[in-house]
């Protein structure tokens, strides 16, 4: 059964009654949470986005006794009754609405529900492959409705500062000309042109500088972006990002707006003050000191270069592998306490990023020590528990090899290190930016030079001699945001003189005639006065996943794909009629199965 509203109007949400209300009539709407039959009086928590109220028939009234007996999960009602204060013994007091009740006289059902595939409670605990089929079902718990909530605060107030700063929202095109670079795109047929497609934006990149062009000097927008890649937790096909970009500007000034701009999102978002400015340090630091380019600086266990320590040794393995590139290691105190199982589990995150193995020894405060230090004498003992603060008891963790490849198998060592003996302060924000990252790297399997970021950034001025001749030596205006871990954007000072931009693709490999082809239309622009300009993207899923204190960002987005790309709610994509693909000139050759 299912009734109209036969004009009721809500009076008030689930989340607002308190005690001031008590004595009034109220209407309220919104879905059974649950129900208690306590024999002659029916209990129910009415739920809306707002928040729970509880709902009271009395037997006073049979006929509506019997209605309200008829009533299960997620029916979806009208009522209307008087509020009233609950006995003090009943108080619920994690509820603004805990110290009231609502004493029905008038129940309507709008519209009843099967039973859930899963219960509808303040966090699911269903699997996801479920949750994700039934995604409005699964947006109802509580904490995935905050997380919702959250990011249109956050989203809301970028917009507020960006617009008091004098930045024009400007909507740039979803269907645009393909420009192959990093990740693949999504193409789309064109019926009117047979045998051509558009692309969906990978980024607004290439539309932001032309409209720097055009003399609109600030610029943002709260971009949809695609980008045809293998998923993470922290990726999906579809993103949202706060775009901007501003002409007559270095990156100072980008450091101060954005600096500006999350201290505004923290505080309008989650009351939080953001202290700025925010740490800096170059790529190459960053790599040195924490093994990664998006460092979490909420503790310590920064690494250490101690290639003469172990020259001194006399472990000839070790000494071996450090030739190849150097030694590096991290001591903790904490670490002294962690079995060998999970010293090994330390090694294996290694491994998965190249090293050969994890060295590893422990150093006691009287001088003794255990593992690959009964190589080393009492002086190199003493220098390590100088360098690594070890006035007690520590563990010290070694990786030697390839710089690079060692460097980044510590730092995922060092992440995990402090997982294991909580060393990462909860509700704290470290923010920093990393500068001067190299504008190429070397692809082994193209034997070829690939940009690094993009194309699209001035190199160093006191790099730009090595263009042609040494180009992995060339460093960028690039800087990224990073936050606890997280890289939240990335930008740069943008290359906006035509000559230097051909000579930047010319290293990876585009001639005049193909640089024409891909990009004519914006190295014709940069003729006609293009004016030195910069910018950055933010991730918005990623801020609001932050904001949470989270580290799934498909918990922040209303409808998520699958690590497979699919949305199992609407089973896409899906396959299209043939009658429809006659209409894009296309044909469907798909691999036979064996």
């Amino acid at each position: 059964m299912s009734e109209s509203m036969a004009g009721l109007k809500r009076t008030h949400t689930c989340g607002e009654l308190d005690a001031s209300a008590v004595g009034n009539t109220v209407t309220l709407m919104g879905w059974v949470h649950r129900r208690r039959d306590h024999g002659g009086v029916v209990f129910i928590d009415l739920r809306d986005r707002y928040g729970v109220t509880q709902a009271v028939f009395k037997p006073e009234n049979e006929e509506l006794m019997e209605k309200a007996r008829q009533l299960k999960q997620e029916f979806v009602v009208a009522l209307t009754g008087t509020v009233e204060a609950r006995p003090d013994d009943m108080i619920n007091r994690d509820l603004k609405t805990g110290g009231i009740e609502v004493h029905v006289n008038t129940l309507r059902i709008l519209n009843e529900s099967r039973t859930p595939p899963f219960v509808i409670e303040d966090e699911a605990q269903a699997l996801e492959d479920l949750r994700f089929k039934y995604r409005y079902l699964d947006l109802r718990n509580q904490v995935l409705k905050e997380n919702i909530i959250l990011r249109h605060r956050a989203m809301t107030a970028a917009r507020e500062h960006l617009d008091s700063l004098d930045f024009l929202e400007i909507e740039t095109p979803l269907l645009v000309k393909r420009t192959p670079e990093g990740a693949r795109d999504f193409m789309v047929p064109s019926r009117l042109n047979p045998g051509k497609f558009y692309a969906l934006p990978q980024s607004p990149q290439l539309y932001k500088q032309i409209l720097m062009v055009s003399g609109f000097d600030r610029y943002f927008q709260l971009a949809r972006c695609m980008r045809d890649e293998d998923l993470r937790a922290d990726r999906q096909p579809e993103h949202t990002q706060i775009d901007l970009e501003m002409s007559f500007i270095a990156e100072e000034d980008v450091y101060a707006v954005v600096e500006g701009l999350m201290k505004h999102i923290w505080k309008k978002a989650i009351d939080v003050d953001v202290e700025i400015p925010f740490q800096r340090m170059t790529y190459a630091e960053s790599m040195a000191r924490y093994g990664t380019d998006k460092p979490d600086l909420r503790f310590a266990l920064e690494i250490q270069e101690i290639t003469d320590i172990v020259a001194a040794s006399t472990s000839d393995m070790l000494k071996g592998a450090a030739a190849k590139g150097g030694a590096f290691a991290i001591g903790s105190v904490e670490g002294a306490a962690l079995s060998r199982k999970n010293v090994d589990a330390l090694e294996e995150a290694a491994k998965k990023l190249g090293a050969v193995g994890l060295a590893r020894g422990k150093l006691a405060a009287d001088g003794t020590s255990t593992g690959i230090f009964r190589f080393f004498d009492e002086e190199s003992q003493a220098k390590l528990r100088e360098m690594f603060g070890l006035d007690k008891d520590g563990l010290v963790l070694i990786v030697a090899g390839d710089r690079e490849t060692s460097l980044k198998s510590l730092g995922a060592v060092r992440l995990k290190l402090a997982e294991m003996c909580k060393l990462v302060p909860e509700g704290k924000f470290r923010f920093v930016w990393i500068t001067e990252f190299p504008l190429f790297e070397w692809d082994p399997a193209l034997e070829a030079w690939t940009p690094a970021h993009h194309m699209f950034s001035m190199p160093l001025e006191s790099d730009m001699d090595f263009l042609e001749s040494d180009p992995g030596r060339v460093r960028a205006r690039l800087y990224d945001l990073a936050l606890n871990g997280v890289e939240l954007g990335s930008g740069s000072i943008r290359n906006h003189v035509r000559s230097i931009q051909e000579r930047v693709m010319k290293v990876i490999g585009l001639d005049e005639k193909e640089a024409e082809r891909r990009f004519g239309f914006l190295l014709e622009a940069f003729g006609y006065g293009a004016p030195p300009h910069g910018g950055i993207a933010l991730g918005m899923d990623r801020i609001a996943m932050v904001l949470a204190g989270k580290d799934n960002i498909r918990d922040f987005i209303a409808f998520p794909k699958t690590t497979s790309g699919a949305s199992l709610m609407d089973d896409c994509p899906s396959a299209v009629d043939d009658r429809d693909l006659k209409d894009l000139y296309i044909k469907i050759d798909l691999p036979r199965k064996d």
